[in-house]
């Protein structure tokens, strides 16, 4: 069943200070033949290279269990069975968070030691009714927590570590750290003056605080994940003139008639939307870098670039970047981030052969418009989890 909404997912780690390795592991898994998301945030006990393995082992077994539909308290239970446990302290090495969400909104979570769930709707945060269940293991700390709720639009799941909760532990504004109700505070002030805010910013704004309140050296490895389920963001991109010329008008018109961000892709094909829709194409020259060719504008479109060579650059740098932070500050870098922070990206390419691209003096980069989006695409859906549809005309 197709939902209308989306799950905007992202989280942001930090080791402790002096560690180069973070002890939390977060993954996320998209199951587009099942509108399934399974998102899992571990802890592993202790700091750096140990508790990252503990937590990775972790956070994979969760994650392989809950796609293969394992049942949430027999997962936990494997879990907790397989891990080695701390000698002293007898407890498993690992803690654990296990979110199994539908694009319709129904959310099953199992929590192992971790910071409770937050559920933010309505700028409030929402009281979740948990089941607490013993598992069957040699442990003192034995008790996994069960939920099942059902989300509404716009509202935002937020996961911590207890490096977050913790933070500022013992100073004198905060003798017991900063604590659930601390975060929450904190929060609610955020979405109060960004009711937008994406999911990666607010992560990045609660793990900066973090950091902040443990006098910029954190005490231990901090993490947040945070889910938003809203509507989703959508892009258009167009590429090419159309194979039959009385085909402009379509093309024109899907611009035109396009909700959402739009790019144009091609000096041609901006020229054909332009003249369809009686409007100008001026260059821009004020932010030019050299490298590319420049920008220009159009009334009604948020970007207009050339083609080809653009598209290519797109391409390349979509396979070395692995986050919207690490987009270079050039046109194609303009480009990764509008298609970063969208959820849907639509190319509508057009097939007539541009002849400017027949010269084999020409880099090879310039390949057939047809292989470049190709690959394009592959990069947002199996990297970025993106949804993408690519129509020739």
């Amino acid at each position: 069943m197709h939902s209308p909404f989306v799950i905007e997912a992202e989280n942001i780690s930090k080791a402790k200070a002096g560690q180069s390795t973070c002890g939390d592991a977060v993954l996320f898994k998209k199951i587009k033949e099942e509108n399934r998301l399974v998102a899992v945030v571990s802890d592993g006990l202790g700091s750096g290279v140990q508790a990252n393995i503990s937590a990775t082992m972790t956070s994979t077994m969760a994650l392989q269990f809950t796609m293969a539909g394992e049942p949430v308290e027999r997962t936990a239970e494997f879990i907790t069975n397989t891990l080695p446990q701390d000698t002293k302290r007898k407890v498993s090495y690992s803690t654990f968070t296990i979110l199994d969400i539908n694009y319709q909104g129904d959310v099953k979570a199992v929590e192992y030691d971790n910071p409770s769930i937050l559920l933010l709707r309505n700028g409030e945060f929402i009281p979740l009714e948990k089941t607490e269940k013993t598992l069957n293991i040699q442990s003192q700390r034995n008790k996994v927590f069960q939920y099942h709720f059902k989300l509404q639009k716009e509202d935002r799941i937020i996961l911590v570590t207890d490096g977050v909760t913790q933070c500022g532990m013992g100073s004198d504004q905060m003798h017991f750290g900063w604590q659930l109700n601390g975060l929450k505070d904190y929060i609610k002030d955020t979405i109060s003056h960004k009711p937008e805010i994406s999911a990666r910013d607010l992560a990045g704004g609660i793990i900066a605080q973090t950091v902040l309140l443990d006098n910029n050296s954190l005490k231990d490895d901090a993490s947040c994940c945070v889910l938003y389920y809203r509507k989703p963001r959508k892009l258009l991109i167009v590429t090419g003139p159309p194979f039959h010329k009385e085909n402009d008008n379509i093309l024109a018109r899907s611009v035109k008639d396009f909700s959402g961000k739009k790019i144009i892709c091609g000096g041609t094909t901006s020229k054909i939307v332009a003249k369809e829709l009686n409007t100008d194409v001026e260059i821009d020259l004020e932010d030019y870098q050299p490298g590319l060719p420049p920008k220009a504008k159009m009334k009604g479109v948020d970007l207009v670039t050339e083609g080809i060579i653009t598209l290519a650059k797109v391409s390349e740098e979509l396979e070395q970047i692995a986050s919207i932070e690490q987009a270079s500050g050039s046109i194609s870098g303009d480009i990764i981030r509008m298609m970063l922070e969208s959820d849907e990206i639509e190319f509508i390419s057009g097939t007539r052969v541009n002849n400017a691209h027949q010269d084999p003096n020409l880099p090879v980069e310039l390949e057939i418009r047809r292989n470049v989006i190709k690959r394009i695409t592959q990069h947002l859906e199996n990297k970025f989890l993106k949804k993408t549809i690519t129509t020739y005309l």
